[in-house]
């Protein structure tokens, strides 16, 4: 038997230190070794517990959930997972936690002061193990500070896309995302579409966030919102999002419809969505997450005709996302989290893509060309994709 994940918990409600626990401990690869009210606290208990992971609370009095992140990540890091409020306040210290540090975040439910937290308890479970499995594939503070400003491309005109470009990301999205998006200038001619694994009420702040330090236009998807060069539409959480070729232009629509893969929004929603609808004008790109959501509408972009990314291994976060694609033989390329915006726009988005040559001729030539010279045994087996999906 594998040795059990020590975790403390954090709060400052005597209610939360008792409860959270109770339903941590329902899994019996999971050891709470102790719980602390305050900062301070757990700053002592970390050095004298050890743990495996912490989850811990943003609010707190003496010293906050934000002060103490990063004296965890200051003098030992370790992984930490933020509990917040369901809040726009909450989602906001929330993304700047996950720009200090930690690796994952939930959602405290409306209901919580009350004891409920069974609506949570899978989540937290799943992600305190994913969390002590997860290694590297952290992007460093300076590297996505909130002091960039981009330079936005004022009064833009509104044009179609060259390319259509579905991303998948979960765990360890948030920063990957920022750093990527970061890199794309405004006159960028494809249009992404973007899941995200994320609460509802959570995913406009993030949007709001990207928007702010990236050149792009971005902005949290609603029904009926055109794809257009230049702008990124995040699917809001709860929520599936599609892509549609309608008389007035291609857009996209929000569904309600049933939970895939254990969620909404789904990676795989999406992507069979613009295979169906744009086959080889599709890209498809899976970064860093836990779970398979997307691999099989990876494979559906890839039999369409379109073209399939996936980030590296080595700089995920968590791997399993990319990793089921890739086993599948569903990824036509492997790119390391640093080069994935260079790629991006150089074959799919940039002026220069357009020139002398397809994107899809450009790309398939390069490719081929790392691939013949490299015969590392990483090297991604080309196996064409089954079209039988459900």
């Amino acid at each position: 038997m594998s040795e059990r994940v020590r975790v403390l918990v954090v709060d400052d409600s005597a209610l939360m230190r008792k409860l959270i626990p109770t339903i941590l401990e329902r899994d019996p690869s999971i050891e709470v070794v102790g719980t602390a009210m305050d900062g301070a606290f757990a700053l002592k208990k970390i050095e004298e517990l050890r743990p495996d992971v912490v989850t811990l609370d943003l609010e707190m009095p003496r010293m906050d959930g934000m002060e103490t992140l990063r004296m965890i990540m200051r003098s030992a890091p370790l992984p930490v997972i933020m509990v917040s409020t369901h809040s726009k306040e909450g989602a906001y210290a929330t993304f700047k936690a996950l720009a200090l540090g930690a690796i994952d975040f939930v959602a405290k439910p409306k209901e919580a002061s009350s004891g409920h937290l069974d609506t949570i308890a899978t989540e937290l479970i799943e992600k305190i193990k994913v969390a002590k499995r997860a290694t590297g594939g952290r992007i460093t503070a300076p590297v996505i500070a909130d002091r960039i400003q981009p330079v936005k491309k004022n009064a833009r005109v509104a044009a179609p896309p060259h390319r259509i470009i579905a991303i998948g990301i979960s765990t360890g999205g948030p920063n990957a995302l920022q750093f990527v998006l970061s890199q794309i200038p405004a006159e960028f001619s494809g249009s992404l579409l973007i899941v995200q694994h994320m609460p509802e009420g959570f995913t406009e702040m993030f949007a709001r966030r990207l928007d702010e330090c990236c050149a792009l236009e971005v902005q949290e998807a609603k029904s009926g919102d055109l794809l257009l060069a230049g702008r990124a539409l995040i699917c809001p959480g709860n929520r599936h999002m599609m892509a549609r070729r309608m008389p007035r232009g291609d857009m996209v629509v929000l569904s309600d419809s049933a939970p895939v893969n254990g969620h909404r929004p789904s990676v795989d929603v999406l992507f069979h969505s613009v295979s169906q609808e744009f086959g080889p004008m599709a890209v498809g790109v899976l970064m860093t997450g836990m779970g398979e959501d997307g691999a099989e509408g990876l494979g559906a972009i890839k039999a369409a005709g379109g073209v399939t990314l996936a980030q590296s291994e080595d700089t995920c976060v968590v791997p399993g996302m990319p990793r089921a694609a890739i086993v599948k033989g569903y990824v036509n390329r492997v790119v390391p989290l640093d080069a994935m915006g260079n790629v991006l726009i150089t074959h799919f988005g940039g002026e220069r893509a357009t020139q002398n040559t397809s994107r899809q001729e450009k790309f398939d030539r390069s490719d081929k060309n790392r691939n013949d010279k490299s015969d590392k045994n990483e090297k991604v087996e080309r196996m064409p994709a089954s079209t039988n999906r459900s």
